[in-house]
């Protein structure tokens, strides 16, 4: 394709006919698929191929997010939705975590933070727009603060050490979420969410990007890191560490057509934390019926 087909492409419209919500329902059933090898890796029967699929969905869900990011008519509602699905999920697992209540018999209990990813990422993406309003000040701490929080928590944590009863601990796990080091708020992800919105209305520069960056870091970095592993095989690339596999959800993106679609936002709202809590819920069910008599 040459250059001058790819100008003429719609800002933020790809070559396909796939709304935003198409979109955002495929990533759903992603997400789900995956949540599924996740909840249940311990029956040992969920086949590889859940997890594979599952790789669409952080990324798929970013670009949406972004779209709807820059397109809603209010910016603070959109973000408190998304901000209080996460402080209730995060309160949720710090009372896990610390307090053990409802965690599952072999003390598996869920770690699925993606909403206080995005939570994070509308902060940043609002800081980038003021810093182009020339707001300079309100602009760099919105995008430096949330990105800086993770470091100056382990400082904060050695006066103020995290335990149940802890106000401060509840406070690191709800309202003041913070991206970690690995899963779904891991540095890799937040990168491939901070490529997506100064890039939104090029899709196809969102696409190549994130497929270049899945690449590189997840399997250039972590292939390098990996083989120095006794035992590390190269077919491990496709079955164990599969994160790369994120830039297969690029061709998707390429289809996006520009338009919103049905939205559904109810259903999206609700099926994060609901399909988490059933899911969970019927883990702990199958490990007491199986492993745990």
């Amino acid at each position: 394709m040459n250059q001058k087909t790819i100008s003429a492409i719609p800002a933020g419209k790809g070559f396909g006919g796939l709304s935003g919500t198409a979109l955002k329902l495929i990533a759903l059933v992603s997400m789900l698929l995956d949540h599924i090898a996740y909840f249940f890796d311990f029956t040992g029967v969920v086949p590889v191929w859940f997890g594979i699929a599952g790789r669409l969905a952080a990324p798929l869900f970013m670009f949406c997010l972004a779209e709807g990011f820059a397109h809603t008519r209010n910016r603070r509602r959109y973000f408190l939705r998304i901000y209080a699905i996460a402080a209730a999920m995060g309160g949720v697992q710090f009372l896990m975590k610390y307090g053990g209540i409802g965690v599952r018999g072999d003390g598996f209990y869920p770690q699925n933070g993606i909403m206080t990813l995005f939570a994070l990422l509308l902060i940043v993406w609002q800081g980038m727009d003021w810093i182009k309003a020339r707001r300079w000040v309100r602009g760099l701490l919105a995008v430096l603060l949330p990105l800086a929080w993770p470091f100056v928590c382990p400082m904060i944590a050695r006066v103020l050490p995290a335990r149940l009863g802890s106000a401060w601990g509840f406070a690191l796990y709800s309202v003041l979420p913070t991206w970690g080091m690995i899963g779904d708020t891991s540095m890799p992800v937040l990168v491939m969410g901070l490529l997506m919105y100064p890039l939104r209305g090029h899709c196809v520069a969102q696409a190549l990007s994130m497929a270049a960056w899945a690449v590189f870091y997840h399997f250039g970095v972590v292939y390098t890191m990996a083989s120095a592993m006794p035992g590390f095989a190269l077919s491990q690339m496709f079955t164990v560490y599969i994160e790369w596999m994120d830039a297969f959800a690029a061709p998707l993106m390429l289809c996006y057509n520009g338009r919103r679609g049905r939205g559904m936002k109810g259903l999206f709202y609700a099926f994060y934390p609901g399909h988490v809590a059933a899911l969970y819920a019927l883990s702990c069910l199958v490990y007491h019926l199986t492993v745990g008599r």
